[in-house]
């Protein structure tokens, strides 16, 4: 497959120093020019390497001093010129047969591991000067949501076409930003068929989910993923002939569960520099050549705390699988991977065993841990049997007896505990009584917990991973501030669903401002009530005293209102119906007025034909102060007020009824009445109907048992002619359920998580607080800050979720840092001026469901600079940009320090 150019034909050979400034060049002419539809050129890693090393030390020899033994030195060091360009182990040999595909990629490269990314005039002039091949093209394409940015799509779509009623079937390859017209055509040509009678199909999951005739929207916005299948469907003149089922058409914002390969695409920035992934700009071949030479180094971290832990020494032995005991074999590679730990227990810490501790295990578990540590850490590979360790372990914690499956995080929380109470330097702990902040400022206060914690807690444990929080609680009804300062460690943050649902809400104003309103808006699909509240009040333009309440309607009434902040949202079906009312902020001791329409409607089974009143529409809600003064009139008010965005304005009877809003439900005399009295009917407390259209000035006395009070509307026809009805009539379903693709799993970022974590909150009813002031317990809210973090920071990413009924595992993939998680902006404590950044080194991964998975960790060895997969007695390198995975666990982050 190698193009047919020998190497060196179309010019004279040049010194590596004169092709390393041409190539320079043409980089940086193609940087400045940068355009959709540019060609770049995917070359060969392993073949890039080679000429690299072969110009940057025909650089250094020829600058060196003239040194006998420099001389020497350098001239055996330096590498031939390269051979042909050879990109051959690019390229899928077995998929490059089919004629529709072209020359096919292994689906698993990884930019600059396997291939670079050169502009075309670059892969030229290689060509020219060395030949070989082949050339593996592919064009730039707009990216982002401005489409301001560009990227190189090394992956096209690669769908799969499906021809009905022959049942033939092809393989192409398209890219993402091609439009449906151009696919149409692309299939049209490949099967040779007349385009007027071809109709083509999302076909996910081999059903028609969405016919694709709209030509000028591209493939990207379609929701057309990597894999799919894409039906093409001739239709003859008396329709169509294919009988594929048919799912109908969906406006779901939904994906393939196909996984597109796309690994690590250059994006460019707006001003047109070409950038990569990390945001730093493509690097000429010179610098490229440095970071060659400093990963070919293995440096370490500029300053390394622990022990040695290359593999050629130890800490590469696997632990055997004695049943089900993979959560404890990746928890323990974890800690024993941990270079403080590991440094620790190499020595001897016999001294600081505290045998007499009532909290420990007699020093026993601390004992048998240093013991399998040592032995993990001997030189040599062969896979030990953790036995004795597994039977201290079930003797000081029975819950992990046996061989059933258990929780690594669990394992680790009681390892940790256990060490530390095993390993407490403090024999007699003094007995100190929590003090509130009371007004103190937090660095004072904070530093006297930290103190009483040390003067009972003070261990290798402490030292590595504990760390401290603020925690703040604030009082609903005295507004009492509690402030107080707790140890942790490690941190349990709650994945926000990354699959989220789209939910539909109805907005109606209770002042007449404006006429109800469907919205839809995306929520978290194991969300909460608040979380809705939050994003209908963001959606529907709330004015800076309003809020909005939610209820949920059946049968035309209101069912419940959705009061509870903390209720799940998955109790909210996809078939219900939801109503949010704006309603003012500030009014307290209310009652909601719930108007109910009636229309007159014929009973069912009656002979004679007699109609009766049968609830219709959607109710509406207006709050009224418990203590103001109400009269018939006032109520009459109050529904013109509501209806009135519903008024036809061509009624010639109701051009003069005044609609201003009162919302403090007082008596109206004078020209603000409504000439037109609407057929009301309030029930009262003896659940009896009040006829409001008569006896405007009576004073209305509301019922004290219920917090809403019943008021119906009966429309007649005649007054249905008067108002536009059809915007209480059609409730919308929360989602209108159909034939849809999985639903898209955005990425989560762990500062996402964090942030969750430190948001403030209510507590949950079985947890309430004693508030001190109040002497009652209080729902308060409570906040948490990050104030004093640890050396080693273990963070567990809350995927399982337990209730009565059933076990939930969240599969969402959690974007987290490798290097340089910065933490800084999140510490409280702003004395604090160093900045707070951690490198990941190990993690514990999950796969498959909770009651049948299974645990692996994935470990650095931080003085190799090299990652590993340990899976209980296998071990493997892997590199580092297999780390992140939707298995991920439990991570354990260290300190960089910058001194």
């Amino acid at each position: 497959m190698a193009e047919d150019s020998p190497a060196g034909s179309s010019s004279p050979e040049l010194s590596p120093e004169e092709e390393m400034n041409i190539i320079g060049a043409t980089i940086s002419a193609a940087e400045h020019q940068l355009t959709v539809g540019d060609t770049f050129c995917l070359v060969s890693r392993r073949w890039l390497e080679k000429w690299i090393n072969y110009t940057n030390n025909k650089k250094i020899s020829t600058n060196e001093g003239s040194s006998s033994d420099n001389q020497d030195l350098n001239s055996a060091s330096t590498p031939k010129r390269p051979s042909s360009i050879d990109n051959s182990d690019l390229v899928n040999e077995s998929a490059s047969d089919n004629s529709t595909m072209g020359i096919e990629l292994h689906d698993t490269l990884q930019e600059n591991t396997h291939y670079t990314l050169l502009p075309e005039q670059t892969w030229n002039q290689f060509c020219a000067w060395y030949g070989g091949g082949p050339k593996l093209a592919r064009k730039a394409i707009s990216c982002g949501a401005s489409e301001t940015e560009l990227t190189v799509e090394v992956y096209p779509l690669r769908l799969h076409l499906h021809l009905m009623p022959k049942a033939d079937q092809c393989t192409i390859r398209i890219s993402k930003r091609e439009t449906i017209g151009a696919l149409h055509k692309k299939a049209c040509e490949i099967f040779q068929l007349n385009s007027e009678k071809v109709s083509i199909w999302d076909y996910f999951s081999h059903r028609k989910h969405a016919l694709m005739n709209d030509m000028d929207k591209t493939l990207e916005d379609a929701n057309i993923q990597m894999d799919q299948d894409i039906l093409v469907e001739v239709s003859d003149d008396g329709g169509c002939t294919s009988d594929v089922q048919e799912n109908g058409f969906t406006k779901n914002h939904t994906s393939s569960t196909l996984v597109e390969p796309l690994k690590t695409n250059y994006s460019i920035a707006s001003k047109g520099a070409l950038r990569n992934n990390n945001n730093s700009e493509l690097p000429q071949i010179q610098s490229l050549a440095s970071g060659i030479r400093e990963s070919e180094d293995h440096k370490a971290p500029p300053v390394s705390v622990g022990v040695s832990t290359r593999g050629s020494f130890g800490g590469l032995t696997g632990l055997l699988n004695l049943g089900n005991t993979c959560y404890m074999n990746s928890a323990i590679q974890c800690l024993v991977h941990t270079p403080e730990f590991a440094m620790y227990f190499r020595e001897d810490f016999h001294k600081e065993i505290n045998w007499h501790n009532p909290l420990g295990m007699v020093g026993e578990l601390a004992l048998s841990f240093g013991e399998l540590l040592r032995k993990l850490w001997a030189p040599g590979r062969t896979p030990f049997a953790p036995k004795q360790f597994k039977a201290k372990l079930a003797r000081f914690a029975p819950q992990f007896s046996g061989y059933s499956q258990h929780d690594s995080q669990e394992l680790l929380a009681f390892l940790l505990d256990g060490l530390h109470e095993d390993l407490n330097r403090v024999k007699h702990k003094p007995y100190f009584k929590s003090k509130d902040a009371d007004g103190r400022p937090d660095e004072e206060v904070a530093d006297e917990y930290w103190a009483n914690h040390i003067a009972r807690n003070d261990s290798i444990i402490v030292d590595v991973c504990q760390g401290q929080y603020k925690s703040t609680l604030v009082c609903p009804v005295c507004e009492k501030i509690s402030v107080t300062f707790d140890p942790f460690m490690y941190l349990s943050l709650p994945l926000q669903s990354t699959t989220t649902r789209t939910m539909t809400v109805t907005v109606f104003s209770c002042d007449g401002s404006g006429v109800p309103a469907s919205c839809t808006v995306t929520v978290p699909k194991q969300g909460r009530c608040r979380d809705l509240v939050q994003a209908v009040s963001s959606a529907c333009g709330l004015k800076q005293n309003e809020k909005v309440f939610l209820a949920e309607i059946r049968n035309h009434l209101i069912h419940r209102f959705l009061e509870d902040p903390l209720m799940s949202l998955s109790s909210i079906k996809d078939d219900d119906h939801l109503s949010a009312y704006k309603i003012p902020k500030s009014m307290k001791n209310t009652k909601f007025l719930q108007l109910i329409h009636r229309r007159q409607e014929l009973e069912t089974g009656n002979a004679r034909g007699t109609s009766g009143w049968k609830a219709y529409g959607t109710p509406l809600v207006f709050p009224v102060s418990c203590d103001a003064t109400i009269t018939r009139g006032d109520i009459q008010l109050i529904v013109h007020t509501m209806l009135s965005p519903m008024l036809k304005t061509d009624t010639s009877d109701l051009k003069n009824v005044n609609v201003e809003p009162e919302s403090d439900c007082k008596e109206n005399d004078g020209p603000d009445k409504p000439q037109l009295k609407l057929p009301l009917k309030l029930v009262d407390g003896n659940n009896a109907c009040i006829d409001l259209s008569v006896g405007e000035e009576r004073t209305v006395r509301l019922p004290s048992s219920s917090l809403s009070v019943l008021l119906f509307i009966d429309w007649s026809p005649k007054l249905l002619q008067k108002y536009e009805t059809q915007y209480l009539e059609k409730l919308p379903e929360v989602f209108k359920t159909g034939p849809s693709k999985k639903a898209r799993a955005e990425p989560l970022s762990l500062y996402t998580c964090l942030e969750a974590f430190l948001r403030e909150e209510p507590l949950v009813p079985e947890d309430m607080w004693f508030c001190p002031q109040c002497k009652e317990r209080r729902q308060a809210s409570k906040k948490l800050d990050l104030w004093r973090l640890p050396e080693v920071l273990v963070i567990h990413l809350k995927r399982f979720s337990y209730s009565r009924s059933m076990k939930h595992k969240l599969e969402t993939f959690v974007n987290f840092p490798i290097h340089d998680f910065d933490l800084t902006n999140y510490i409280a404590n702003k004395n604090n001026s160093s900045r707070q950044v951690y490198d990941l080194y190990a993690l514990t991964n999950h796969y498959g469901s909770m009651g049948s998975g299974h645990y692996t960790a994935h470990i650095k060895l931080i003085d190799e600079n090299r990652w590993y997969n340990f899976d209980d007695n296998h071990i493997s390198p892997i590199n580092e940009d297999e780390v992140k995975t939707n298995a991920a666990y439990v991570l354990f982050y260290r300190r960089v320090r910058s001194d």
